[in-house]
């Protein structure tokens, strides 16, 4: 497969994006790594990455998760990787944005969420269906052999 060929934008958004992702998430235990649940807890618990990103265990589980996910899919199904993680990231996004109160909130009671982290998860989403769209299908080919082609009888 030719180089040019083989760098589509959800390929490259898999890499890109998975890698991140998978870095943000590892990282992300730096900051934030309790797995306490409900509002108290979380805001009692909360780490933020580099002052801006709200992140506890499970929102850096989902981060790594998500992450890797995209570096696995990158070579045989990129396509699919951005179109599912972009309208995961944009249902993310929207639904942080319903919960925040005060400046955070949680999805789910588990999964800590900001505006910075709203605003990253939209950016994501919008890129991931942006990437999906822009990458053409590509046919799957046929196990079958085709058949010989017949000769005329004499």
């Amino acid at each position: 497969m030719d180089a040019i060929q083989a760098a589509t934008p959800a390929r490259l958004y898999a890499l890109g994006v998975g890698g991140a992702l998978t870095v943000l998430g590892v990282g992300g235990f730096f900051w934030g790594a309790s797995f306490e649940t409900g509002q108290r807890a979380i805001r009692a618990d909360l780490g933020e990455v580099l002052g801006i990103l709200a992140v506890n265990g499970p929102t850096n589980l989902l981060h790594l998760a998500t992450g890797l996910i995209g570096l696995a899919l990158a070579r045989h199904a990129a396509r699919n990787y951005a179109l599912a993680a972009g309208l995961l990231y944009i249902v993310l996004a929207i639904w942080g944005l319903l919960v925040i109160e005060r400046g955070v909130g949680e999805i789910l009671g588990v999964v800590a969420v900001d505006s910075a982290e709203n605003l990253l998860h939209l950016a994501i989403g919008l890129a991931g269906v942006a990437a999906g769209a822009a990458t053409p299908v590509t046919e799957k080919r046929s196990r079958r052999t085709e058949p010989a082609e017949r000769t005329p009888a004499a």
